[in-house]
């Protein structure tokens, strides 16, 4: 480490030795709907409200359940605001003596006194936050089957998810135009599903745990680590103090796919809680649609299971922990590979398969002074083993990955103002990895400890500005600094301007991210030493909220670019007979615009618009040319429409993809090239869901219209030909397929 970057971390330490928010105890409580049935009211749980102190930027959303949870400032009693679009603003009231409260809203009224109020939004962009926020919440994620986090996206705009080869099933997102790789995706706010859990990690979250989902978009805050570039996908699971008692979700489709959840959560006596989530798939239905003698889908047989607890002493310490297993056994190939288990490891028919087993410890815990009211203390730990045997053909891939991740924060605020706060604290990460791909072996250990330093600035309720910087040193590149910026901007009651900049960096995993490569006859060949990536964010958005058929609406749009100082570059243009991995050696950039757009024409039916135009360039063999397999825009129109009483809805939601950017394959024999573009092509999915008092039946389609990528694998009847591969995707692989299942739930 050199000197500069020395003085800078020790000046840091020397900044922040002061702490975190005030604790007075804990508030909990549950935020309804009042509506209207004949003559009388029911009340509903209200998802998504916000709850906050009054003066400060300290609150909590309400979850699934409505129910909320937040820490009570030091100084009572003080004025809690609770609010949600489309309905009046409530303020209590709150005293020491408080400790759980129920609050009910009411819908808001025009100067005619038409009540404009109607269903609750499944998603909505958070008003709280200085980062662009986008809220997914339970009633969204069942708009869909939602299996898991991987489909957790197909109502959502600034989302893209798409498969990464044509055999083994592995899906990767895109945020900002770029892949997955450079969101940091979060369980509740710790880093997950990172290095090798990457290919197959969005289907190991299944979508009955999750409570929520927030998606931010651009520099993140510095308290989550460093490796964020495009943003951040925090996934909320459902906890042991507010879940339902028993809940029980049952899918299958007509693929042969069968999945099963059970979610039990027990209150064991006032300080104590604990849950125990369990889900099972299983799929060995072989199926050749498109007569290319491989299958459309791999087999799966996955067990998944979570038992977490809750600990809380008010005033003094609240505390969070668990562990976690999975296993996983994947099967895919030629349909032929299934007739004789002699086939594994020979050229007479291929074969893909992957055996994964995945074991987590987390705990986290914030702990309180009463010597001094204005600070807390918070830790978070995650160890997490993950290993697995793969075979592609005849290649092996086996790896074996141990991390070990730990933050500790401090807030407070400064000169006992709530308006000035500031959290610092310091992290350590930890990987070890080792990797056999075919008869080669790849070792490595990083450590990277780090201190972070953040300030938090409000002046009222109409402007937030966050200034971040960490100091992390890694034990093979060295030390680097990282910062990062927020600002929020309200100018009157309904219009939000927001802007961030920052910086990220990451080390790329070269064979984990790029499994689907394994799945063609490329020689992988790595040029250089490959570098850490660099890259800068930046953007803003502006949101505003406003009247349209009588009921309340909102629009948002937004513009991010990133610029990379370095990349790892994956060249699969120059040469198809080879993969080259390389530096970046000159640019590389993404812009993004988005606007989208939520109305209620008529009561209880929401719509929702969006388009998004996407510019991402990168230096291909010293070429800036566009990336490939990005579109080039998207559009969504989704709508969804519940009856008065709520026992039936009906969703239906359109996807409009841009072509796409192929890359070359001019020097293949002519019966194997593709275009140079893929074309446009429109998806539909749609849902209907009927509701008994415990019981949700629900039966729906995705890809409705039958669009598929023709050919998916070039040279399938060769597969260990010079010519043979599966990772040119750029489209659905898999066409129609419906769906039926159930969901019954006891509540608290």
């Amino acid at each position: 480490m050199n000197s500069k970057i020395k003085t800078l971390i020790f000046s840091i330490l020397i900044f922040v030795s002061g702490g975190l928010f005030s604790q007075g105890g804990t508030l909990r409580g549950v935020v309804y709907e009042s509506e209207p049935h004949g003559s009388q009211f029911h009340l509903n749980p209200l998802i998504g409200a916000n709850v906050v102190w009054l003066g400060t930027t300290r609150g909590a959303a309400t979850n699934s359940e409505g129910r909320f949870e937040l820490e009570k400032p030091a100084r009572l009693p003080h004025k809690l605001v609770v609010s949600y679009i489309g309905y009046e603003s409530d303020t209590l009231n709150i005293t020491a003596a408080d400790t759980e409260i129920s609050v009910v809203l009411e819908a808001t009224r025009n100067l005619d006194e038409v009540v404009v109020a109607g269903r609750r939004p499944g998603t909505h962009y958070s008003t709280l936050e200085p980062m662009l926020t986008n809220v997914i919440t339970t009633s969204e994620l069942q708009r869909a089957a939602c299996c898991n986090l991987s489909e957790a996206f197909e109502t959502n705009a600034s989302i893209d998810v798409s498969y990464s080869d044509a055999v083994s099933g592995a899906q990767q997102i895109q945020l900002l135009g770029l892949a997955g790789i450079y969101s940091q995706i979060l369980t509740e706010n710790m880093p997950t599903l990172r290095g090798l859990g990457q290919p197959f990690g969005l289907s190991y979250t299944p979508g009955p745990w999750m409570e929520a989902i927030q998606v931010s978009k651009g520099a993140a805050s510095v308290i989550n680590g460093y490796e964020s570039i495009t943003g951040q996908i925090n996934v909320e699971l459902k906890k042991p103090e507010s879940a339902e008692q028993l809940y029980y979700n049952f899918y299958a489709n007509d693929f042969g796919r069968l999945e099963s959840t059970v979610n039990a959560a027990v209150r064991l006596n006032p300080n104590w809680h604990t849950m125990v989530m369990a889900h099972g798939e299983l799929l060995s239905n072989t199926i050749d649609h498109n007569h290319d003698t491989f299958l459309d889908h791999p087999l799966v047989r996955k067990f998944n299971v979570i038992n977490r607890y809750r600990y809380d002493r008010p005033g003094i310490m609240e505390s969070q922990f668990g562990v976690r297993i999975l296993q996983e056994g994947r099967e895919g190939g030629q349909k032929s590979f299934f007739q004789n288990n002699e086939n594994w490891g020979s050229n007479n028919h291929y074969g893909f398969g992957i055996n994964t087993r995945r074991y987590e410890a987390f705990a986290k815990t914030g702990f309180f002074f009463r010597n001094m009211p204005d600070a807390s203390l918070g830790t978070q730990f995650d160890f997490s083993h993950h290993s697995h045997d793969s075979n592609y053909g005849l290649t092996t891939y086996d790896g074996t990955q141990n991390t070990f991740y730990a933050n500790i924060l401090f807030e407070n605020t400064i000169a006992r103002n709530p308006d000035h706060r500031f959290t610092t604290g310091m992290s350590f990460l930890f990987d070890g990895y080792s990797e056999l791909l075919s008869d080669s072996l790849f070792e490595r250990r990083e450590a990277v400890p780090g201190i972070f330093g953040q300030y938090t600035m409000n002046l009222g309720e109409d402007f937030t500005f966050i200034a971040g910087l960490r100091a992390d040193y890694h034990n093979i590149y060295g030390g680097f600094l990282t910062p990062r910026f927020h600002a929020r901007y309200r100018l009157g009651e309904h219009t939000t301007f927001r802007a961030s900049a920052g910086k990220g960096f990451r080390v790329p995993n070269l064979i984990a991210e790029n499994t689907g490569l394994l799945v063609s006859n490329r020689r992988i060949r790595v040029l250089e030493e490959i570098q850490p990536e660099r890259a800068w964010n930046y953007g803003g958005s502006v949101s505003r909220h406003l009247m349209l058929f009588g009921n309340d609406a909102s629009i948002t749009a937004e513009y991010y670019r990133t610029d990379f100082q370095n990349q790892l570059i994956v060249d699969v243009d120059t040469d198809v007979n080879e993969a080259r991995f390389y530096n970046l050696n000159g640019k590389s950039y993404a812009n993004n615009f988005q606007v989208e757009m939520s109305f209620e024409p008529v009561r209880r039916f929401e719509i929702t618009t969006a388009y998004r135009f996407t510019d991402v360039k990168t230096t291909i063999n010293d070429v800036l040319e566009v990336k490939p397999f990005v579109n080039r825009y998207k559009g969504l129109l989704s709508g969804s429409y519940a009856t008065r009483s709520n026992r039936w809805q009906f969703d239906l939601t359109a996807q409009f993809n841009g072509p796409s950017r192929i890359p070359s394959t001019d020097m293949l024999p002519e019966q194997f090239r593709m275009p140079t573009q893929s074309p446009a092509h429109t998806m539909l999915l749609g849902q209907v869901t009927y509701r008994l008092r415990a019981l949700d039946l629900y039966l729906g389609g995705e890809n409705l219209t039958n669009f598929k990528q023709m050919n998916p694998i070039i040279a399938s009847t060769d597969p260990f030909g010079d010519y043979f591969d599966g990772s040119m995707i750029w489209g659905p692989i898999i066409g129609r397929m419906f769906y039926v299942g159930l969901r019954y739930s006891i509540d608290r």
